[in-house]
């Protein structure tokens, strides 16, 4: 299917934000990327900031709605929800690769769009994956532990391989792009989840 000038666009916007940063690309540089003029950029973005804002939306939009459906189900325990809610985000991210990578690095630069982005987004995202660790704490099955830090480890978890794709390989010998990346990643997250966010109560009754 032959793609109309705001997808190309976007498409172009993400590649080159990637490849040579936000600051670093034109509107030239992605209407000549998109083989669009000029006009258009302005017309569906009003400027290359629109197109930063509409690369966000889209995003986090996609992602929130990922999240709270995943949330939202009932699982038998609270590991296998959070498992659960683990892979449906990796599993987006990496459906979105492109666009994760440069809305990760982006993100963890400090500008007025971050600071617009922390209090609406990541409130939201906060509010979900804390809400499972305290209630697997709470029903004993997620070990007494500081919330806050098992949600700082979780975070990492969830954007270390696309915010240092090089280094994942180097670790744990997993590609980034290739098809089997998922099913090995969420192998130690799983892990993680079973050996260290688990109580030895859980794993007691569980066995």
């Amino acid at each position: 299917m032959k793609r109309n000038s705001k997808e190309a666009i976007v498409e172009s916007a993400i590649t080159l934000f990637n490849r040579n940063g936000y600051d670093g690309t034109s509107i030239r540089d992605i209407a000549g990327h998109a083989k669009v003029n000029i006009a258009n950029i302005s017309y569906y973005f009003n400027g290359k900031h629109g197109l930063l804002e509409h690369c966000f939306t889209t995003y986090f939009e996609n992602y929130m709605e990922v999240l709270e459906a995943a949330s939202h189900r009932d699982f038998n325990s609270m590991s296998e929800k959070l498992k659960h809610v683990v892979r449906e985000i990796i599993e987006f991210q990496w459906q979105n690769l492109q666009l994760t990578r440069f809305v990760l690095r982006e993100v963890s630069i400090d500008s007025q769009v971050v600071r617009e982005i922390m209090s609406t987004y990541y409130v939201k995202e906060r509010y979900y994956l804390l809400s499972i660790l305290e209630e697997g704490i709470e029903k004993k099955e997620f070990a007494k532990q500081s919330v806050q830090y098992s949600m700082i480890q979780l975070k990492s978890f969830l954007t270390m391989p696309f915010l240092n794709a090089s280094y994942i390989q180097e670790v744990l010998h997993i590609y980034l792009n290739e098809a089997y990346f998922i099913k090995k990643y969420l192998i130690e997250i799983n892990r993680w989840i079973d050996e260290v966010l688990c109580s030895s109560y859980s794993l007691t009754v569980s066995n």
